[in-house]
């Protein structure tokens, strides 16, 4: 389908009014999603290209670069859950939150997980860091890694300096890496931590940021 305009993408109910389909059509057929992320540049970049490659007919992606820690990404997030449009629905389908534990101590990290849960809201967390999700597109790792190696291991898996704020890591790791590999080491990881009934914070390294993934492929 064709790339729907700037004002489609910040309005996707004026889709709706350039087709002269209802709005609650339009709703039935079209999911919508949150997306929050801890991060300004890194994760937000990911996913901007990955939502530019899904069925626009199915599916609307807003992406918020909260640029915040954990507990107060969670407390952003939550009220958005009470967004309505226009004819008073609900405005997204799912709201999901985006955050690392970087150097968070175990028991902020584990308390903004179930509070982001109890809400409704679903959570792609990483244990320690978003690139562990960059890694697995080429091998799979479960010892712990400090957070100052990623960038000297992604460097040489992509042959070039690895730039966290980079616009092109989502097309980058698809050619020089595996996607599917990088879902099924993800949920290797946890599944590890499901059988060991530990939780997130004691879970080094593991990361659902495949289930985010996963989710948003299906309306390819």
């Amino acid at each position: 389908m064709k790339r729907p305009s700037k004002e489609t993408q910040k309005n996707p109910w004026a889709q709706s009014r350039a087709t002269g389909r209802r709005r609650q059509d339009f709703r039935r057929q079209c999911r919508r999603f949150l997306i929050v992320c801890e991060g300004e540049k890194t994760e937000p970049n990911y996913f901007k290209s990955l939502a530019a490659l899904l069925d626009w007919d199915k599916i609307d992606v807003e992406i918020d670069p909260a640029g915040m820690n954990t507990r107060s990404l969670v407390d952003r997030a939550i009220p958005r859950k009470m967004d309505r449009n226009d004819v008073g629905e609900p405005l997204f389908d799912e709201i999901w939150v985006v955050f690392d534990k970087d150097s968070f101590k175990p028991d902020q990290f584990d308390n903004a997980i179930h509070k982001a849960e109890a809400a409704g809201l679903k959570v792609a967390w990483s244990n320690e860091a978003f690139e562990l999700w960059y890694v697995l597109h080429f091998q799979y790792r479960n010892t712990g890694m400090p957070r100052e190696d990623y960038q000297r291991v992604l460097t040489g898996y992509l042959k070039q300096p690895y730039k966290k704020n980079d616009s092109e890591m989502y097309d980058k790791h698809g050619q020089l890496g595996n996607q599917p590999r990088a879902i099924r080491f993800a949920k290797r990881l946890e599944m590890a931590r499901t059988d060991a009934s530990c939780q997130p914070s004691a879970a080094h390294p593991c990361t659902l940021v495949y289930k985010l993934v996963e989710t948003l492929l299906k309306h390819r």
